[in-house]
């Protein structure tokens, strides 16, 4: 695997997963890099987790159902203030 990839999924029926939130768990990101990846997992991990942090993207991805809308809402360039 020459380079990070990153699937996503939605789940049906939320899991609870003793999160700190006490909120169960329907959004799920897997992420796999190659062994000589460095530091960009981490950079990827942090994107994902700054993007879940705002409460209307995550809204956006419980309500879309077409998967190339979903692909450009998680693939979009991130603007200056959602870092």
């Amino acid at each position: 695997m020459p380079r990070l990839f990153g699937a996503f999924a939605r789940l049906d029926k939320p899991i609870d997963f003793e999160s700190l939130d006490g909120e169960p768990v329907d959004l799920i990101f897997l992420l796999l890099a190659p062994e000589a990846a460095g530091a960009d997992h981490l950079k990827a991990l942090a994107r994902v987790a700054r993007m879940l942090r705002d409460s209307s993207i995550a809204g956006r991805l419980r309500a879309m159902h077409d998967g190339a809308t979903i692909y450009t809402l998680l693939t979009a360039t991130p603007t200056p203030d959602a870092a």
